[in-house]
């Protein structure tokens, strides 16, 4: 079990300051997609918005209700995902969750400030907060592509 010092860390003053200045998280009124997930072990959610254009995303919102650690990882997603594709979202999702169950790389860009979650791969039990955000917005994200051309 992880001690006192262990948490104190893991709740870096980093992951702490992007945990309380989440971007975007006013929904959008018309989005191509909408996408809540949320983690069965601790209660957490994360609704996502967006709208792509040409294969990027356009406009994204999100509602977070998670712990820090989920926040600062919505945080992370919210402030570089307006330009990606499908596949930039969800290799970063993959390289995340790689990062926390394997050691793997860090994510990449314009992810890879979620290199400061590595800290928590010791925590199983939080994995699944963390990764909500890039999980909901690559689901919307293959949501809305699927919309332009069906």
């Amino acid at each position: 079990m992880a001690g006192d010092s262990d948490l104190i860390k893991l709740y870096s003053q980093r992951i702490l300051a992007l945990a309380a200045d989440i971007p975007n998280t006013d929904r959008l009124d018309a989005p191509d997609a909408t996408v809540k997930k949320r983690s069965p072990l601790c209660g957490s959610t994360v609704t996502v918005d967006l709208k792509m254009t040409d294969g990027r995303v356009s406009a994204y919102g999100q509602d977070v209700k998670a712990c820090a650690l989920g926040q600062a990882a919505a945080s992370v997603a919210g402030s570089a995902i307006v330009g990606c594709t499908h596949e930039q979202i969800t290799a970063a999702r993959d390289a995340l969750k790689e990062m926390l169950k394997n050691d793997g790389p860090t994510p990449p860009a314009p992810f890879e400030e979620l290199e400061v979650l590595r800290p928590a791969a010791s925590y199983k039990n939080r994995h699944a907060s963390i990764l909500l955000a890039l999980d909901a917005a690559s689901e919307a994200a293959e949501m809305a592509l699927s919309e332009k051309t069906a």
